[in-house]
């Protein structure tokens, strides 16, 4: 008895031993990824100014690596697969909220930022992200009207009914996305961008067949060629494309509705499958300098949340309303919110019904 009662001793204190240096080689292995010199994200093409990310790497002695995604859907499908660990990626407000639905985020040590003071309180804990705790914004723009003044005369267009005017009858050009699509839809009937109601989606679609003799095309990135080259002089998108538009043709002019549309938010975010937390930290403070963040603002062309880079850009950029909205546009202005899944069907399947109307 006392033989076996030996040999059981002796088996536990091995197991107790291989527990301890398996938990101490774990432990190492960790530690010795996040002191890699390497940080990897991945971002939106061409969304933010390489000489900046040249300058982190001089400053600081890590190997940046970035990827790029063209959608959010494809940007959690890649992170939910795991197949490469990311340490920080860019996703927009609503996506923020399903990823940590999904259990994809890790939360943000906001105590390891310390310039998070320059975000304008504007865009800090927003309904997406209360406290901001999986979230540091990024980025922000609004979705509006883009027009050509050798076409329509300014002030003609500035509500988002005025797209239904039978004088702009293959004229418009559309957005390719379905929640910007239903936005201009929505807005005029008084009813929110985040409605969830088959009722009242179904009337936004009947609102855009109404609307489809009026729509010239539904596309993507092509929408800045297009306009640029004044192959159409009406556009629904993006602030920050319509930036870069209006960079290469002096005829084009944004306005954002002054009865609602939506606000964008772009933040950064720690993926589950981050390993690089040091580097993490480190790129997140630097970015957060206001003339680090001036600077990036400038060559991407979208709206900074940094309050001390909007005090170094030029008054050219951040006195222009379009961009820069006043307290009364900004207060009628929401973000997405993550509707379900079910909705999202429903609101894709409306959308495609509207899209086959145009055949």
């Amino acid at each position: 008895m006392k033989k076996l009662l030996s040999i059981f001793l002796t088996i536990c204190a091995v197991c107790m031993c291989l527990i301890f240096f398996n938990h101490r080689l774990t432990h190492s292995s960790a530690a010795a990824k996040d002191d890699d010199k390497v940080l990897n994200i991945f971002n939106w093409g061409d969304y933010i100014d390489p000489t900046l990310i040249k300058k982190f790497e001089n400053q600081t002695g890590y190997k940046v690596s970035i990827q790029s995604f063209d959608s959010n859907e494809s940007m959690i499908e890649k992170i939910r697969q795991g197949g490469i660990s990311f340490d920080l990626t860019v996703p927009s407000e609503y996506t923020v909220e399903k990823m940590k639905k999904m259990n994809l985020l890790k939360p943000i040590d906001l105590n390891r930022i310390h310039n998070l003071k320059q975000i304008d309180s504007v865009f800090m804990n927003r309904s997406f992200d209360q406290n901001n705790r999986y979230s540091i914004p990024y980025f922000w723009g609004t979705l509006g009207i883009v027009y050509n003044d050798k076409y329509i005369k300014p002030g003609e267009v500035k509500h988002w009914q005025d797209l239904w005017s039978p004088k702009y009858k293959n004229a418009i050009l559309l957005i390719d996305s379905v929640r910007d699509v239903f936005a201009a839809s929505l807005i005029p009937m008084g009813k929110t961008i985040n409605t969830t109601d088959t009722g009242t989606l179904l009337k936004a679609k009947k609102s855009l067949v109404e609307l489809a003799p009026n729509v010239k095309a539904i596309v993507a990135d092509e929408i800045k060629m297009y306009m640029e080259q004044e192959e159409s002089y009406l556009a629904v998108d993006w602030s920050g494309e319509a930036s870069e538009m209006m960079n290469v043709n002096k005829h084009l002019h944004y306005v954002v509705p002054s009865e609602g549309s939506n606000i964008w938010i772009d933040s950064f975010v720690i993926p589950k499958t981050a390993k690089h937390f040091k580097a993490i930290y480190k790129f997140l403070n630097f970015m957060n300098e206001p003339e680090n963040a001036a600077k990036n603002a400038e060559y991407v062309g979208y709206a900074t949340v940094n309050e001390g880079a909007r005090k170094i850009l030029p008054r050219s950029i951040v006195g222009n309303k379009s961009f820069y909205p006043d307290f009364k546009t900004m207060s009628h202005l929401d973000t997405y919110r993550d509707l379900g899944q079910k909705t999202v069907e429903e609101y894709n399947d409306f959308y495609l019904e509207f899209k086959m109307s145009r055949q």
